[in-house]
């Protein structure tokens, strides 16, 4: 059984958000990288969105021994899909930074401790870059990393966004910039590319660090490339007009002209934790 923090438990240095979709198979795997390339005090959220996922009995079969000291399961209330999952588990995270990272296997764990510390010291969002001098990728569907690259660079180097990489999921962010900002994103990965650009053009400080990824081994990806290119696109050429009207820029800085919803990241009554494993409650 995972661990249920009590009100008077400490509050850990950083939470690790994990969404999940019938990741039996990887989860006991991602448990012991998590484990082996983590330090220090964290706690581990594994956000799902309805009870009858296949990683929910898999993360409770495993031994204490064989999972973070405090694993989390999050049952996502919010909305079905990917995107909501995530801010279900940001709304559920008690650290000051929430990190998001796949089952996959993907990402590049051992980058974890230099984005915790670039968050607190001050950056509001650190990206793990792949396409920065030191990242890399391994594998993966070639359209894909082809429109993530070419967004990225040109997002860096036209729009003057202070990151390679910012349609990466695998990102730190500062639970006080997530309390500040809607997500307006209605599906898919593309909250991740909202918030970096959000929080470089409302005048947060955005970082970065070289990372590796690498393709999953394991399970189905779910990445609808072609359902989410709209979204990412609707980001992308706003943060290029951004960029590209600079006077416009530094009249608004601190200040994001996008559509408000009134959607925002706080432990409010749709932040549910699984009773057994939790302490939020609506």
């Amino acid at each position: 059984m995972s661990q249920m923090p009590s009100n008077s438990s400490p509050v850990p240095r950083y939470s690790v958000v994990v969404p999940v979709y019938n990741e039996a198979e990887n989860i006991g795997r991602t448990c012991a990288a998590i484990r082996e390339s983590l330090r220090g005090d964290y706690e581990l959220l594994i956000c799902y969105d309805f009870d009858e996922d296949n990683t929910v009995p898999a993360i409770e079969r495993l031994p204490a021994e064989a999972k973070p000291a405090v694993t989390r399961l999050v049952r996502n209330r919010l909305g079905r899909g990917v995107r909501y999952a995530i801010e279900a588990g940001m709304r559920a995270a008690r650290a000051e930074v929430v990190v998001v990272t796949m089952a996959d296997l993907s990402d590049d764990l051992p980058k974890v401790e230099e984005m915790v510390r670039r968050a607190e010291a001050g950056a509001a969002v650190v990206c793990a870059s792949r396409y920065m001098p030191g990242g890399v990728q391994y594998g993966g569907p070639w359209l894909k990393k082809l429109l993530s690259r070419g967004a990225g660079v040109s997002l860096h180097r036209i729009a003057g966004l202070p990151t390679h990489d910012p349609t990466n999921s695998f990102k730190a962010y500062r639970r006080d910039f997530l309390a500040q900002t809607p997500i307006e994103s209605p599906a898919g990965f593309c909250l991740g590319l909202e918030l970096t650009v959000k929080a470089h053009f409302g005048g947060r400080r955005v970082e970065e660090v070289p990372a590796s990824w690498y393709d999953r081994a394991a399970g189905q990806s779910r990445f609808k490339l072609m359902k989410w290119l709209p979204m990412y696109l609707r980001w992308y050429l706003w943060a290029l007009g951004q960029g590209l009207d600079p006077p416009r820029h530094r009249a608004a800085t601190h200040t994001v002209t996008t559509p408000k919803l009134p959607v925002s990241i706080s432990c409010g009554p749709t932040a549910s934790i699984d009773p057994t494993c939790g302490n939020i409650r609506p």
